[in-house]
């Protein structure tokens, strides 16, 4: 790919393209920056910065200028932009951009081409958004790293030595460099939170239903869409609105659908409640330092805030993992033919060897099920009205590639354990936001987790924004980012 460079000087455009979404809209819409020139800096950062962070699976560069020009030209005869008018963005390859590839980077969907665009990406466009490409994913989106067969591995620009999480670390690692404004991810045990975390930037993992997951591959049906959620991915929470409000909404062929009156009126009074670790897997040392610095801010922001962790959360992660595994050994198998057990994650959550006929199987979901609905709701009694929860993402920040074992408090944490503090709101069908917060002794991002009730979805976000207005929020990568 080469386009002709954007005509900025080249200290404006980086500066430009790590602005928040909100703040390119505006420009694009004053005319101070065109859609076309917007665009053509983001595909140049794309094309220089791209071959060390291999966080695209393909580029619609010609689609998209474009489309820019295109849009430029309607709005100087006057016709509205929209709210996220000539805003770059970008789309886990899970997700269907007509005339793209869906292959959820797995050999099985090589070359399968999307018809059409999901439901949140026609949405988005409508809304004004113009989208660059699609971003790469761990192998049919089982794991906490983004790596695969077709496309290989994408590096964390903060340290190309560590992975920017999965499954939706294409994602992460594009917009926390400037190679697009802001996207969408999807999350079924972390895969937008944990990337966010790792990559230093937000990630909002919806109630099931507020996002249509219409268009989402593998499809998010049966028990799986209970557990899974389509969601953005940002530099800022005010951004994660935007989206949402471009975004969300009912949709008939979800089946999770819901109406939202998309409302964000602030409590008359809020609580907080906060832990820095759940007793049972240790956190480090920056994590708990996280954890305590966005429980102060939001005591300062005029929040009540205590120390307290729901007792639902105890058996959560084991429903998820019984979730998980029997979901997705149905919703494979055609596409695998049985070799979907040798898939690494699910590997270990099987025991290897272990063999489930389909009886046992049913038994268990079936079990699993009602355990879930009997802990949603002790959850949703537990945080009490009008209360959000700030917890660690993980246990730890950004692990080099391949790492699958960690010394913590001298105790010895493994890769599934660490992340199953993102586990715990799939399994409830809970909303979470992830701010960054600070920054680990090696100087990679930690960010926090804001979780809520099922549909307090605004809530968190509202509650996500103000520890991140006085925790900082994002900053660009070092070196890399700013290239």
């Amino acid at each position: 790919m080469h386009v002709a460079p954007c005509s900025c000087p080249r200290a404006v455009a980086v500066s430009l393209a790590v602005l928040p979404a909100s703040t390119l809209i505006e420009l694009v819409a004053s005319g101070d920056v065109s859609a076309a020139d917007l665009v053509r800096l983001h595909l140049d950062r794309i094309e220089r910065l791209n071959p060390q962070l291999n966080a695209f699976v393909q580029v619609r560069a010609e689609q998209a200028l474009d489309e820019a020009a295109r849009q430029d030209d309607a709005a100087a005869r006057g016709v509205p932009r929209g709210p996220l008018g000539g805003l770059p963005v970008t789309v886990k390859s899970a997700i269907e951009v007509a005339g793209l590839r869906c292959e959820s980077g797995s050999p099985t969907r090589q070359g399968r081409m999307a018809e059409r665009d999901a439901v949140v990406v026609a949405r988005l466009r409508q809304a004004g958004a113009i989208v660059l490409g699609t971003t790469n994913v761990a192998e049919m989106l089982m794991g906490y790293e983004s790596e695969n067969p077709v496309y290989g591995r994408t590096r964390n620009p903060w340290n190309l030595a560590t992975t920017p999480g999965g499954s939706s670390g294409g994602e992460a690692a594009a917009i926390a460099t400037g190679c697009s404004a802001g996207g969408i991810g999807s999350d079924g045990g972390g895969s937008i939170r944990v990337p966010a975390h790792f990559t230093g930037i937000c990630g909002f993992k919806p109630t099931p239903g507020r996002w249509p997951a219409t268009g989402h591959q593998p499809e998010c049906l049966g028990p799986f869409s209970l557990i899974a959620a389509v969601g953005p991915m940002a530099r800022t929470v005010a951004d994660l609105q935007l989206f949402d409000d471009a975004a969300s909404g009912w949709d008939a062929g979800d089946p999770m659908a819901v109406l939202t009156d998309g409302t964000r009126q602030k409590p008359a009074h809020l609580q907080a409640v906060f832990f820095e670790d759940d007793g049972v897997v240790p956190v480090t040392v920056d994590t708990r330092a996280a954890v305590r610095r966005a429980a102060r801010a939001a005591a300062d922001a005029g929040f009540t805030v205590e120390e307290f962790r729901p007792p639902a959360l105890a058996d959560a992660v084991a429903v998820w993992e019984e979730f998980f595994a029997e979901t997705a050994l149905v919703a494979l198998h055609e596409e695998f033919d049985g070799a979907e057990r040798k898939l690494p994650i699910l590997r270990a959550y099987l025991q290897d060897s272990a063999i489930r006929d389909s009886a046992s199987s049913a038994a268990r979901l079936i079990d699993a099920w009602v355990a879930r609905d009997r802990l949603r709701a002790a959850f949703q009694a537990q945080l009490g009205p009008h209360r959000v929860l700030v917890c660690p993402v993980a246990a730890v920040p950004a692990f080099g590639h391949g790492e699958r074992a960690w010394e913590i408090g001298g105790r010895r944490v493994t890769y599934l354990e660490a992340m199953r503090y993102s586990q715990w709101f799939n399994a409830l069908g809970a909303p979470a936001v992830v701010v960054p917060v600070g920054r680990s002794a090696g100087g990679l991002p930690v960010g926090v987790q804001v979780a809520g009730r099922p549909f307090d979805d605004a809530l968190v976000l509202h509650v996500a924004a103000a520890i991140e207005q006085a925790c900082g929020g994002y900053r660009p990568p070092p070196g890399l980012g700013e290239g």
